[in-house]
């Protein structure tokens, strides 16, 4: 138990140092300037390819469409707000899935910005039988961003935060717990991003990145569910956690689903979440109010009746003693 407990200590001392930069200024600016650079490097990659000034095998995997800067750039932005998601799990359960969400906005809105490499043509040019289907998936795509946009702030309002914990020792220990958890999947955003970037230039065949890193959050999602259960067995506590978990899910398969069901499916999803949150904001008072209603209950008949005993006995003596004294 000392090794767990100390494994737990070092892994919150690293997921502290990290957060605390990460939210610090100087990875503000880092970030920003990665940002742009990114996107400026991917526009001079893909003019380098077009005039074939590339080297082999980078020549064949840098694209010649300068729509696909729009790609990259959002690329790198959803890897940064992936980050921001994976140190949020350690601070709250429910605003981790709302981050989900968030970032699974920003991936539709990213394929709506992706479907402009399809024009081959620059400026661009379409009409009712070239690129039709790309605009219809650009409007579905982004309308859909917007529907979650809107239902995360119902979402947020919907807010109840209390703590699972009886105690500040049990809540340091679960929140530890978290962070070993949220390392871990760094961890695994670090390789994936880094698989993502060198394998095609190696020639090695791309992965879904997004859909494989939403896969491991399902699995981490369980794993809080279940460490939370030492904590906490109440039913709306349990459920509500376990209801954040389906609504993951539902991302994962909106994000490999067919085009239009699977942009429904990620606004059926947050509809879900958002019922999730609704009705734990109703259920979660009226079950404490109830479990202390027991409480106050169990006390009561636990309560010692020595006291009363004693009090029955100095009033039958009251009693013996007027009866005993000569009436005026």
């Amino acid at each position: 138990m000392s090794a767990a407990l100390a494994i737990l200590r070092f892994s919150g001392r690293v997921f502290d140092v990290f957060e605390e930069w990460w939210e610090g200024e100087e990875a503000r600016r880092m970030v920003a300037g990665g940002l742009v650079g990114g996107f400026l490097g991917a526009l001079v990659a893909i003019e380098l390819s077009r005039m074939g000034w590339l080297p082999e095998p980078m020549g064949r995997a840098v694209s010649t469409n300068h729509f696909k800067a729009i790609d990259v750039a959002f690329t790198l932005f959803l890897v940064v707000e992936l980050v921001g998601l994976v140190v949020g799990l350690a601070t709250s359960v429910a605003d981790t899935a709302g981050k989900q969400f968030e970032v699974f906005s920003l991936i539709l809105l990213r394929r709506s910005f992706k479907e402009l490499v399809e024009f081959e043509e620059e400026p661009i040019q379409w009409g009712m039988e070239t690129g039709r289907e790309a605009v219809q998936h650009l409007v579905v795509d982004a309308t859909a961003a917007l529907l979650i946009f809107v239902i995360l702030g119902l979402f947020y309002k919907l807010q109840l935060h209390q703590p699972i914990t009886e105690s500040e020792g049990e809540q340091q220990f679960f929140v530890r717990q978290k962070k070993l958890v949220a390392n871990g999947l760094l961890l695994v955003l670090s390789g994936l991003a880094a698989y993502a970037v060198l394998g095609p230039l190696v020639g090695e065949e791309g992965i879904p990145f997004f859909n494989t890193f939403y896969t491991v959050l399902i699995f981490s999602d369980i794993l809080v569910v279940l460490m939370s259960l030492r904590h906490s067995v109440t039913y709306h506590v349990v459920f509500r956690n376990s209801g954040f978990a389906a609504a993951t899910v539902m991302i994962r398969l909106a994000l490999s689903g067919p085009r239009y069901l699977g942009a429904a499916l990620g606004v059926g999803a947050a509809l879900f979440n958002l019922g999730v949150a609704a009705a734990y904001y109703y259920v979660a008072p009226a079950a404490q109010a109830s479990t202390q209603r027991n409480r106050e209950r169990k006390k009561f008949e636990e309560a010692p009746t020595e006291p009363a005993e004693a009090d029955d006995r100095s009033a039958a003596e009251d009693s013996t003693e007027a009866q005993s004294t000569p009436g005026g």
